[in-house]
């Protein structure tokens, strides 16, 4: 596999960083297997599936937490792009949240982020 970047500028491909394969992107929103095994491979990440259900643990609330708070305080991107939702707002849907439509609905996932984290720390300091 040839790593490829494009550069923006100029339109020419340099070695460098490469982009995961489209099956490696879960049409629904987030990465498939294959993807983290790409980014594993590539950046030495060690990512995990989103947490879909309830973050009943301190561990999921401080995944989950972090990952709305995240994606979508300062979103990087628009919700919705010629009438579909884009990566930015499926990647709610990968981690068992609705897809956000407009800046409002991510920002009202931004703040169920920081509740997740405020429970975290208040769990961790009981544990203390």
């Amino acid at each position: 596999m040839t790593l490829k970047k494009v550069s923006k500028k100029a339109g020419t491909a340099k070695s460098g960083t490469a982009s995961v394969p489209a099956e490696g992107k879960d049409p629904e929103g987030g990465l498939t297997a294959k993807g983290r095994k790409f980014y594993k491979k590539i950046e030495g990440a060690n990512l995990k599936p989103g947490v879909k259900g309830p973050a009943d643990t301190p561990e999921k609330m401080k995944r989950k937490g972090s990952f709305l708070t995240r994606h979508f305080t300062h979103p990087r991107g628009p919700m919705v792009k010629n009438g579909k939702p884009t990566r930015l707002a499926l990647s709610a849907h990968a981690w068992g949240e609705p897809v956000p439509k407009t800046e409002a609905a991510a920002k009202k996932l931004a703040a169920k982020g920081r509740v997740l984290l405020r429970k975290y720390h208040d769990a961790q300091a009981k544990s203390n």
